[in-house]
């Protein structure tokens, strides 16, 4: 991809971002509530323009979003998948945007630990049973990946 592939438009979020699992070796994964709209999800966020790679927008995403920098744990899946936006979101977007690509992630703590939320973004948190967990979360691809981790696990 060229530099110039990389440069943002005039206006509008990078349709590409991370999810990433956080769960723990006891089979529990860290459940974030979403401002506003009330679901649960794991963490997720764009990535930034300007030549941002998936792994860094993960590590970033992680540490805004829950205050944790891990230098081990991390697992890249290789895959990715794509979604089309709600029409409700496509203005944070260029013009004529309606697919997202989101790269999945995961993060293995040894045990549950202290979070620090973003409160602009979630105004809760919770460490739930994988299996659980999978029937709250709100978005397919979060639901999809998280049964990735629990396939793992078994």
């Amino acid at each position: 991809m060229s530099a110039k592939a990389l440069l943002p438009p005039a206006r509008g979020k990078r349709p590409e971002s991370v999810l990433v699992v956080i769960y723990t070796v006891a089979g529990e994964t860290l459940l974030l509530q979403r401002i506003r709209s009330g679901f649960w999800q794991s963490v997720t966020g764009g990535l930034n323009w300007g030549g941002e790679t998936p792994a860094q927008a993960a590590r970033r995403e992680v540490f805004e979003e829950t205050g944790l920098e891990r230098a081990s744990g991390w697992r890249d899946w290789g895959f990715s998948q794509s979604f089309h936006i709600l029409p409700e979101y496509r203005h944070w977007y260029g013009p004529g945007v309606v697919e997202n690509i989101e790269h999945f992630f995961s993060l293995e703590l040894p045990a549950r630990c202290p979070i620090k939320l973003d409160s602009c973004e979630h105004d809760q948190s919770c460490w739930e049973d994988l299996a659980v967990a999978e029937h709250t979360l709100w978005s397919w691809t979060n639901r999809a990946a998280l049964a990735q981790v629990i396939a793992e696990q078994v």
